[in-house]
């Protein structure tokens, strides 16, 4: 038994591939199933902040590019376009159930101590006290190497400790964390739960997308950061969003890494 049924304050990360088809275009399909779960979630009294990948993904499939652009300012661009798609689409998937989204954008600059990190944290609490759901993402169109948090599912684990979240779920394109490669390895197993996450970060991978730019490596990452502030989280199959549903009734779904808070 987890202690997700539990959690009032959730964030829940959805990736690029969860979101999009091989094309790169929008899964209308599968979001509309994650909204509706996420809607229902909320309706159940909890709060929810969604950390949605995808911006750049959308935005090479709305300019028909076939391969992740590598130079800045092209990234930017479809950033600047897929963004815009995105919450779009939230916006209006959401409003059929009445709930409003907010849009939070955010740099490296925006999450290390200072009273920009202190900004965004009541930012969150205020909207959250309205009953507002925040859309979160890196501002891919401003972020630079310099400034860039790099990854969405390091950005989820931040912001889960910023708000002082219950709970983080990571939506992936696998069950949750294997002993190996389960698309290299017949005989990998599922690791159902996670107790010290230092002792399992040699089983990271990288992404398999064209579109994404996360893989299990930093899956884990993220674990370390949500763990070690008490946080718990778990790594699930998002092709279902309804398994959320069975996850915070407290049912073992994917993989749980149990958090513990560290003293200091």
């Amino acid at each position: 038994m987890n202690r997700f049924a539990a959690a009032r304050r959730v964030v829940v990360k959805v990736g690029t591939t969860t979101l999009t088809h091989g094309s790169g275009l929008l899964n209308y399909r599968r979001l509309e199933r994650l909204v509706k779960t996420l809607a229902d979630l909320k309706n159940s009294g909890k709060e929810i902040v969604l950390v949605s990948s995808g911006a750049i993904g959308v935005g090479m499939g709305e300019l028909g590019l076939s391969a992740r652009p590598q130079d800045m300012p092209t990234k930017q661009a479809c950033a600047a376009v897929g963004q815009c798609e995105l919450m779009y689409t939230y916006d209006k998937l959401f409003g059929e159930y009445n709930h409003s989204v907010a849009q939070i954008l955010l740099t490296g600059e925006d999450i290390v101590p200072g009273k920009r990190r202190d900004n965004a944290a009541n930012t969150f609490r205020r909207l959250l006290e309205f009953g507002v759901v925040p859309v979160v993402n890196e501002n891919d169109t401003v972020s630079t190497e310099e400034i860039e948090i790099g990854d969405n599912d390091t950005l989820s684990a931040v912001v889960a400790t910023l708000i002082g979240a219950d709970a983080l779920v990571l939506l992936s394109d696998i069950d949750g964390l294997y002993t190996a490669n389960p698309k290299e390895d017949p005989t990998a197993s599922l690791i159902p739960v996670v107790e010290d996450v230092d002792a399992v970060m040699s089983l990271g991978g990288g992404s398999s997308s064209i579109f994404g730019k996360g893989g299990m490596a930093t899956k884990l990452h993220a674990a370390q950061t949500a763990c070690s502030a008490g946080v718990d989280m778990a790594i699930i199959n998002g092709s279902d969003p309804t398994l959320l549903y069975r996850l915070f009734d407290g049912e073992n779904i994917g993989t749980y890494f149990v958090g513990r808070k560290q003293d200091v």
